[in-house]
């Protein structure tokens, strides 16, 4: 029989997928993080949760932190058990929550990084479209780019999904949430050349669902599309890292620089709370702060 430590973390797990319909990765990193709580907690003899003291969870962080976690790690743990904590609260397991008063406040988030105009379109040139996977990754790429896509989205993408005659994507996203995503022009027809001429020759006659297929006519997976991404990056001589999620960032901020505005930008992005979107206005901003002191004559020269 299991103990009650685990016993509520998969109740906890439950309610997530009913109520709020997290991703199934982030699920997955969730039990990991809290398997993890589970097994430092029982180490030390604790065998419920209202045992469980701040003090405990501090020496946690400790010690995930001495194991080389990275900062990213922590602080997803960090929320794992931020809300476990409160799921106990309402199932009134414990009457008070021990986490302590500095992990409940939010960390600050990191500004993303972007690519510029100039390194987007060096990305777009590497692939080569004279090839049938130099086509279909170029296709990939300049979709990602044109709609913002999650790199979970785009790989999972079904060719129903794509309307070639409204060039617009619909999208299932986060919780399970539909959205609808434009695409341009430059988009549109490398997809039209991709479904025309590559995806019958990768499908081999085999029926698959899915837009984009590897070689072997299976689905591309999320590595596999970062180690492209990662690829392509290098050989366009992108010193940053670049990952598919870059793209992402790089859309927003560059739709925002263009002047769209905020509520657009979150419905493509398909976050469910304004203040997520917010941080590209920072970006933004940032990048504002730049030309002010490069132009403006009260600025330039200072401190030289």
């Amino acid at each position: 029989m299991k103990e009650s430590l685990d016993l509520y973390i998969d109740s906890f797990l439950n309610t997530l997928t009913v109520e709020k319909g997290l991703a199934r990765n982030t699920l997955e990193a969730y039990s990991r993080d809290l398997s993890r709580l589970v097994n430092f907690l029982k180490g030390r003899g604790i065998r419920s949760w209202k045992e469980s003291q701040a003090v405990h969870l501090r020496h946690y962080l400790s010690w995930l932190r001495g194991r080389g976690l990275s900062a990213r790690s922590i602080a997803r743990n960090v929320v794992a058990l931020r809300q476990f904590y409160r799921f106990l609260e309402k199932e009134e397991t414990i009457s008070e929550s021990p986490v302590p008063a500095f992990l409940l406040q939010r960390a600050s988030r990191k500004l993303p990084h972007t690519l510029s105009r100039d390194e987007v379109q060096g990305l777009l040139n590497q692939p080569d479209s004279s090839t049938p996977l130099g086509l279909r990754d170029k296709a990939m790429i300049e979709l990602l780019y044109a709609t913002g896509l999650r790199v979970s989205e785009l790989v999972s993408l079904q060719t129903h999904q794509a309307n070639l005659e409204g060039d617009y994507l619909t999208v299932r996203g986060k919780g399970a949430k539909v959205r609808v995503v434009p695409f341009g022009k430059w988009a549109r027809e490398l997809l039209l050349r991709y479904l025309r001429e590559i995806r019958p020759r990768l499908s081999r006659g085999r029926t698959s669902p899915f837009l984009f297929l590897t070689r072997s006519g299976k689905a591309l997976t999320r590595q596999g599309f970062w180690k492209l991404t990662r690829r392509y990056a290098l050989a366009a001589g992108i010193e940053k890292r670049v990952t598919p999620h870059t793209l992402r960032h790089s859309f927003a901020t560059h739709l925002l620089e263009g002047g769209a505005d905020l509520r657009s930008v979150q419905s493509m992005l398909g976050h469910a709370d304004i203040s997520t979107t917010q941080i590209y206005t920072h970006v933004d901003s940032s990048r504002l702060k730049q030309v002010h002191r490069k132009y403006h004559p009260r600025e330039r020269g200072a401190g030289k």
